[in-house]
């Protein structure tokens, strides 16, 4: 029997599990939706996505594909693995692609917000959906060090020690700094590819330059130096939000719905 490629969209709440990737004690994304496909096309499948977002980092536009010999319609998959999964990861589409695709490697770009609570006072009913900085930001003065990062750049500045990425050359095409009300700042991101933690760190920068710490030039410094110890710190994963992954458009894979989150 012909084995047929699928490629699923997914969302799901990353601060219930311990990142994507499959770990021995089962409580990752990766490993609880294989369980669920396994349920329902009874037999086992090994599933690769776009971007192995880490621990507490959430998604609502990743893209996983896996092979089946199981033949049923689109809707199907959508319905029937949604059935065994639980609340806290949902698919939104399947599709059947060709062999060819690749989730990880045919990828053109994908997309990231990072949603900051700015007050200062932590929302309790935001835990674990939004970073918060108490300290007032300066969005403009944010957006202006962000465009200094825009273009294609050595961002060695900008990735974590376990990084295993060949290169740190990536090509950035969007970074957008915008207030969405008097609480909420938003951090749209977007690039060829990331290296480990590229997003968290670019962003623990330009909070770094939001309230003030460091001028809007430093960050080009930072760029410019290609050494971690000359960045600021990491900001917590639970801001972080795949957004969309995009695709050539023979693969007929949807394009990516950048609604407000929280609007």
């Amino acid at each position: 029997m012909l084995r047929r490629r699928i490629a699923l969209g997914l969302e799901y709440d990353g601060s219930q599990f311990e990142g994507w990737q499959t770990q021995p004690h089962g409580r990752t994304v990766q490993d609880v939706l294989e369980r669920a496909i396994a349920a329902f096309a009874e037999e086992t499948v090994t599933t690769i996505c776009a971007g192995r977002t880490d621990a507490g980092v959430h998604a609502c536009g990743q893209v996983a594909h896996f092979d089946t010999l199981r033949n049923r319609e689109e809707f199907s998959w959508v319905r029937g693995v949604n059935r065994f999964l639980p609340p806290q990861i949902s698919l939104r589409w399947a599709r059947y692609v060709d062999s060819e695709f690749h989730a990880r490697y045919c990828a053109r770009a994908r997309h990231y917000d990072y949603w900051i609570w700015n007050e200062s006072v932590r929302s309790p009913l935001a835990h674990a959906r939004v970073g918060w900085v108490f300290r007032p930001l300066n969005v403009d003065a944010m957006q202006a060090a962000a465009e200094r990062l825009l273009g294609t750049h050595d961002f060695s500045s900008f990735r974590s020690a376990q990084c295993q990425s060949a290169s740190a050359i990536r090509t950035l095409v969007r970074c957008d700094v915008g207030r969405i009300d008097r609480q909420l700042v938003r951090i749209r991101v977007s690039a060829n590819a990331f290296l480990h933690h590229m997003v968290r760190n670019v962003v623990g920068a330009l909070v770094a330059v939001g309230t003030g710490r460091y001028s809007v030039e430093w960050i080009s410094q930072v760029l410019e130096a290609r050494d971690r110890k000359h960045a600021a710190a990491t900001i917590e994963a639970c801001g972080l939000y795949l957004t969309g992954v995009e695709y050539d458009a023979k693969y007929g894979v949807p394009e990516p719905d950048e609604r407000l989150l929280f609007r």
